[in-house]
């Protein structure tokens, strides 16, 4: 996991030191540059895989190419093996993997990559960039004058003249541009028998909690006590014995009592923060400075992340988290009052490949801001490609709690309290999710709000973030910023 930063045209002096250590919390293991043929790379490292060995960029075996690397390839053992006989591998990394594979198959290389990543390689005067499917891994660019430049994170970017978001399933090639290499998949024949369905989840979410638990270093798992990231927990400890869990929360909330609840069944070590009301002020203008948003139902959301991910990163440099199942399996309240299936199953792929801009963004920075990696399982590419295919009538039963196929799935793995538990916010598990609404419609009067006629933001809390990101962010880069739903 790390931060990568690429400049195509002239690098003026001094201008990638400045870029990478602005997010140099990202990797702060390690740093490495390459400039070459009016290309520049830059990386800073969190050491997760091959941690002695794996310092970026990486080079080709005739130093004609290079690669610097933000994620984690989950096959990249078996394309190792079936590039060995090829190439001489000088590293242990899945790194030096991406960058083979794209020597064996050019940019179709992308299409065979298991796993999170935004990554440049450096091909004699040109550059191949590519993001992940779903947007798991960040990725922006920026253009001042006649130079490109590609970040991890906005921030960055900040002296471009315009900044935009490197959509997730494209990648880039020097004076060709962009181009769409995935899309959600369309609807398959699958059996409609529920039983066969539960088990097809079952089988494929483990498969996928096990390819995620590669890593050379410590690994742990973000427990709220809601149904999605107890079924991680559970599936994590089948290998884990000694397995990490991490909850936070106010005095008295709901997730502080359920994850205990999980962590006593599952037998985790577990770790919890207790915060208060000051705590959230004074983390407030941090929070939005690495959510890089001021979209209120995110900030509101990070402000825990960010509790749990410092919590975290006193124990492990590795979490597994349960974004993804609330859009692939139809778990938000509001979805349950679309009354067509046509509607409802648009409405389901919409958020899904929106998750970039919303949870996929807050679990990244916040991880990333107290040099974490952050995997999410319900997001593997198999098991999304199955999940989505599954009928949306199957999936929204009104006699039926929300998310019921993957609590049916997973229901001999928990109490039954868990199974049970009615889907909550993030922040409302926390017990903190009202305080900032309440906060905003005293700090800010109605004349202050009319007054502001700021098309921006919806609410008085918005305009609560909005005035702390203003302090750190410019206009220039307002259209990066997507609208959550109100959920």
């Amino acid at each position: 996991m790390c931060g990568i930063v690429v400049v195509e045209g002239k690098c003026l002096p001094g201008e990638m030191e400045k870029m990478l250590l602005s997010i140099k919390y990202r990797g702060p293991d390690d740093t490495g540059t390459y400039i070459k043929d009016n290309i520049a790379l830059g990386q800073v490292r969190l050491s997760i895989i091959d941690v002695k060995g794996g310092h970026q960029p990486i080079f080709n075996e005739d130093l004609t190419k290079c690669i610097v690397f933000n994620g984690e390839i989950y096959n990249h053992k078996e394309l190792r093996a079936k590039l060995k006989n090829k190439h001489v591998f000088s590293t242990k990394t899945d790194t030096e993997v991406i960058l083979h594979l794209y020597e064996e198959e050019g940019p179709d290389c992308i299409k065979k990559l298991d796993g999170m990543f935004a990554f440049a390689i450096y091909d004699n005067g040109k550059l191949f960039i590519g993001r992940d499917r779903i947007g798991i891994k960040p990725l922006y660019f920026g253009v001042k004058k006649e130079t490109i430049y590609f970040a991890s994170e906005i921030k960055a970017l900040l002296d471009c003249e315009r900044v935009s978001v490197f959509l997730p399933g494209y990648y880039y090639i020097s004076k060709e541009g962009f181009t769409k290499y995935y899309e959600l998949p369309d609807k398959v024949s699958i059996s409609a028998d529920i039983k066969v369905i539960t088990a097809m989840v079952e089988r494929l979410l483990e498969k996928a909690v096990q390819k995620r638990l590669m890593s050379d270093v410590p690994i742990g798992v973000f427990l709220s006590g809601g149904v999605d990231s107890s079924i991680i927990a559970a599936l994590m400890k089948k290998s884990i014995e000694d397995l990490n869990s991490f909850t936070v929360g106010m005095k008295g909330s709901d997730d502080l009592y359920y994850s205990k609840l999980v962590a006593d069944n599952l037998k985790t070590k577990h770790n919890e923060f207790i915060y208060t009301w000051e705590d959230m002020l004074k983390v407030l203008p941090e929070v939005i400075y690495h959510l890089e948003s001021f979209d209120a139902p995110l900030v509101r959301s990070a402000i825990p992340s960010y509790f749990l991910a410092k919590l975290a990163g006193e124990q492990v440099k590795v979490v597994l988290a349960g974004e993804g199942a609330d859009e692939l399996f139809s778990g938000y309240k509001y979805l349950g009052k679309i009354a067509e299936k046509k509607d409802l199953d648009l409405e389901l792929r919409k958020i899904t490949g929106n998750l970039h801009q919303t949870n996929l963004q807050r679990v990244d920075r916040m991880t990333m801001a107290h040099s974490v990696e952050g995997r999410v399982p319900f997001l593997d590419s198999e098991f999304l490609s199955y999940v989505i295919s599954i009928p949306v009538e199957l999936k929204q039963r009104h006699d039926k709690q929300e998310k019921w196929i993957l609590r049916e799935a997973f229901n001999e793995y928990l109490p039954i309290i868990i199974t049970n538990r009615p889907k909550q916010k993030f922040s409302d598990g926390a017990g903190s999710m009202e305080l900032l609404k309440e906060y905003a419609e005293k700090k800010i009067t109605d004349s202050d709000f009319k007054k502001e006629n700021n098309s921006r933001v919806r609410t008085k809390e918005e305009l609560l973030y909005y005035r702390i990101f203003k302090e750190r962010f410019p206009d220039k880069v307002m259209q990066c910023f997507g609208k959550t739903e109100v959920f």
